[in-house]
């Protein structure tokens, strides 16, 4: 059920608030752990009266810095011999005798991570009065309405902001204003896409696009009522509408459809928002069109896609295939029927090579995953599966097994024999298995087809990524041969490189060209699945000659004995 639009409002304000309070406090081995609140408060009061008093910081400023620079602050702490009376007065003497590098404790506190700071210190400045554009330029926009510890996303993405003048930012902050935003609107829609604040005259390009999507949104459409007077509000709702910029989504084109869909702004969380797009991506798809599918049909939002069950069969059935199409479906992927989760339908509609059929089946009837109840799985094949999960569950590793069977429904097998028999073929831990398959992947075999690969040689999968990625560049680049070959000969993933698939194929070539032999082509699979008793048998047939060269110079044995004990 969505939530109310001022209880989201109220939620993600506290989300922003929670994190910062959140943060882990440091260490402060020197302080006593009763007093350790109490001194870090006194430390921020005397820094925050040091930067105004001595330094002449603005008060605002110097407190800004002071609350949100914990970690800079501590290692002040830990240089300081602790007394409970008296830490106030000791940390100030410090303070007048150790000058403090004042950009450690601004980046720190306008948001950076205090393990990254380092990176963004100036070298050999110390003070603010040596560059002190940083500071006027933090100044100015916390006085606008940025928060100050935030200030950090823009100092990260576009760090030439803070290198402009104040009258430069006023004018352009001065000019979104005039197209009809807030100030806290403003300040959303910088800090999600801080290249407005670059903005030099009228706008152009996506800029001018990315204007005309936001005034439709968070103007025309009225949402300045929803989330009116709330920074962090109207921030979510400009990150939310940068995921769509991110899935593809052309700026300028779809400020209307997102304006009439402002509910997805409002009371979708970013979260939900990426996990769902990252969802119906893995069907294969454009992130353009998930994108469409996200503002067009938002129902789908709500959707629980993770821990429901699903049955291949009953769900291409549910999806509209005839009991002919399901029968053909069957015999050609009989190791994906059998039951799965929700979680996994993208990748077992790919392992189908369905995804895209899938996908506009939702596009088009989004109510088609909202109705579907499991329904016509094979009783027989779920009791042969069931009998095979408790022989697992006796074994002396049940919980790395039932790993590897994560992964292959991960993949889109089901739960039927075949697929326990190929488990029992695989080596490695579940995250080795799917770091193999991704690189399979990544050289350009079809997913439906690599998982019928496995489903032919499970093997394939038990080895080190290189050396798959290495095979396979042999097969297609050096042996110019069509990565289709593998459909009919996954084995060939299986043989040494080295030792087997390299020397056999070279020989074979150097037969050809440099001996000008002529004789019967092999194939790819005889070349090289064939034991070595017959391979050199072979190459005596086509010259006498042949295998005393085959061994003094291709075969990685290397002397001519070998063979003659074969």
């Amino acid at each position: 059920m969505p939530l109310p639009k001022c209880l989201y409002t109220l939620l993600l304000s506290h989300h922003f608030s929670a994190a910062t309070a959140a943060a882990r406090l440091p260490k402060l081995p020197n302080v006593p752990p009763r007093y350790k609140s109490e001194t870090i408060s006194q430390a921020q009061q005397v820094l925050t009266d040091y930067l105004h008093a001595t330094r002449c910081l603005s008060f605002p400023s110097a407190e800004h810095i002071s609350r949100n620079s914990l970690f800079s602050l501590a290692n002040l702490i830990k240089q300081i011999k602790f007394s409970a009376p008296n830490f106030s007065n000791r940390f100030e003497r410090f303070l007048r005798y150790h000058p403090i590098n004042e950009f450690e404790f601004f980046f720190e506190s306008i948001g950076i991570h205090y393990s990254q700071v380092c990176d963004f210190l100036p070298p050999d400045k110390y003070f603010f009065s040596e560059d002190p554009t940083l500071l006027d330029v933090a100044s100015l926009l916390s006085g606008f309405g940025f928060p100050w510890n935030m200030l950090g996303k823009l100092y990260e993405e576009e760090i030439s902001i803070f290198s402009e003048s104040s009258e430069v930012l006023k004018a352009r902050l001065t000019r979104l204003k005039k197209c009809g935003f807030s100030n806290h609107s403003v300040v959303g829609m910088c800090l999600a896409f801080p290249h407005l604040l670059l903005l030099e005259g009228e706008p152009g390009g996506d800029t001018a696009d990315l204007l005309v999507d936001l005034k439709r949104v968070l103007v025309d459409f009225n949402l300045e009522n929803c989330v009116e007077g709330n920074v962090d509000a109207w921030y979510g709702v400009c990150k939310k509408v940068s995921v769509f910029y991110d899935l593809g989504c052309k700026k300028g084109k779809v400020g209307e459809l997102m304006g009439r869909k402002k509910d997805i702004f409002l009371e979708c969380p970013e979260e939900v928002l990426l996990q769902k797009s990252n969802y119906f991506h893995k069907f294969g798809v454009r992130m353009e069109d998930v994108g469409m599918l996200l503002l067009q049909s938002p129902e789908v939002l709500n959707l629980d896609l993770e821990t429901p069950e699903i049955s291949a069969l009953g769900l291409l059935k549910h999806f509209g295939l005839n009991a002919k199409e399901l029968e053909a479906v069957s015999e050609k992927y009989p190791h994906v029927m059998g039951k799965n989760r929700m979680a996994n339908l993208p990748h077992l509609a790919r392992a189908l090579d369905l995804h895209q059929w899938f996908f506009t089946k939702i596009k088009n009837e989004h109510n088609l995953l909202a109705n579907y109840v499991i329904s016509d799985f094979d009783e027989g094949i779920a009791k042969e599966f069931s009998e095979g999960l408790e022989r697992i569950q006796s074994t002396t590793t049940p919980i790395h097994t039932m790993g590897k069977l994560d992964f292959m429904h991960r993949i889109g097998f089901g739960e039927n024999p075949l697929t326990l028999m190929c488990l029992s073929q695989l080596h490695g831990r579940s995250s080795e298995l799917q770091k193999r398959f991704d690189i399979l992947l990544s050289t350009g075999i079809e997913f439906s087809r690599l998982c019928l690969m496995i489903r032919m040689k499970p093997k394939i999968l038990n080895q080190s990524p290189e050396f798959l990625e290495a095979k396979v560049s042999f097969l297609s680049e050096e042996m110019k041969s069509s990565l289709e070959y593998l459909n009919i000969f996954p084995s060939f993933l299986c043989f040494n490189l080295e030792n087997r698939i390299m020397p056999r194929y070279r020989f074979y070539v150097w037969l050809k060209e440099k001996k000008g032999l002529h004789f019967e082509s092999y194939s790819i699979a005889t070349m090289i699945a064939t034991s070595e008793k017959t391979f050199v048998a072979r190459v005596s047939g086509i010259h006498p000659a042949a295998p005393k060269h085959w061994f003094e110079r291709f075969s990685y044995r290397k002397y001519l004995g070998t063979w003659r004990h074969l």
